[in-house]
């Protein structure tokens, strides 16, 4: 079941003894290019209309999840890292406050968070890890502090050696300062292939946009859950096997990863919840169709 939360309108799902609040950190605004790749203008005007700019809209959606007494958040947006330059860059918009406000908004302050994923180390999904140190007022750029002073993070190994090894390609993408110093200090934990990171809560390697990016898989009381965070960026990418984004490392690695994962969600009945998706924040699979669940 779900309900939405009139103050972001945005929803709240059970799963089992598992409770999903989908938060925001706001919308980005990119070329349509970056999000359908070679996927013809013809066939995805339908679904996002490219404004004179060719730009598209891509939500900034992070996962609230609670549990028994964890408090547990799965990536965490551009952050407050950027400067003016940077926010027109990304087209950012942030109409509720971003992450920190939405949190507020659940009654959850930053050192009530215990446990931080990182479904992968893209800037859009993981800036929001740390914040620039202050002194008398001043920002210190040089030197950064955990935004969750209390919690374990945790990202797969994989992702983190390549982020610190970046190449031609996928220079852009990684920002140190947006993970390095948690690893350093022994507060980011390194995951080594799929894991089960808490009680019901699953993270697994889906290769393709990076070879590291974990999906977050929910089980309880014998319900379903899937974040599908860059495996399907949209919703549309997860219903169509051969769409899939110019951001993608590994193409064909991403179509297979999807085809693994659209045969998982049509037999569990799991519910899909998309990171960037500005209209359908979650649907059911079958049929080989989604089912949007609740749309925004």
């Amino acid at each position: 079941m779900s309900s939405v939360d009139s103050s972001d309108r945005l929803p709240i799902f059970q799963i089992g003894a598992i409770q999903i609040a989908v938060v925001s950190d706001g919308i980005v605004h990119v070329d349509a290019g970056g999000p359908f790749g070679l996927t013809p203008r013809a066939l995805y005007k339908h679904i996002l209309m490219p404004d004179a700019n060719n730009q598209i809209p891509m939500a900034l959606h992070c996962l609230l999840v609670r549990v028994g007494h964890q408090t547990s958040l799965i990536d965490t947006g551009l952050g407050d890292k950027l400067n003016v330059r940077q926010r027109a860059i990304w087209g950012l918009e942030q109409p509720n406050g971003g992450l920190l406000a939405d949190l507020a908004r659940h009654g959850v302050r930053p050192a009530d968070v215990d446990l931080v994923i990182d479904t992968h180390l893209h800037a859009d999904h993981c800036a929001g890890n740390t914040s620039f140190l202050t002194a008398n007022g001043t920002i210190d750029e040089g030197s950064v502090r955990p935004v969750f002073p209390n919690a374990e993070y945790v990202v797969q190994g994989r992702e983190y050696a390549d982020a610190m090894r970046p190449n031609e390609r996928t220079r852009a993408s990684y920002v140190p300062i947006n993970y390095q110093s948690l690893v350093e200090d022994g507060q980011m934990r390194l995951l080594e292939g799929d894991t089960q990171i808490a009680p019901g809560i699953f993270g697994e390697v889906a290769r393709g946009h990076t070879p590291g990016m974990m999906v977050i898989r929910f089980a309880s009381d014998d319900q379903h859950a899937l974040f599908a965070t860059d495996l399907a960026s949209y919703a549309i990418h997860f219903e169509r096997l051969g769409w899939m984004t110019a951001y993608d490392v590994e193409p064909l690695e991403t179509l297979e990863s999807k085809r693994h994962w659209q045969g998982w969600a049509a037999k569990t009945n799991a519910l899909i919840l998309f990171q960037h998706d500005p209209k359908i924040v979650a649907a059911r699979f079958a049929d080989g169709k989604l089912n949007p669940v609740d749309s925004v």
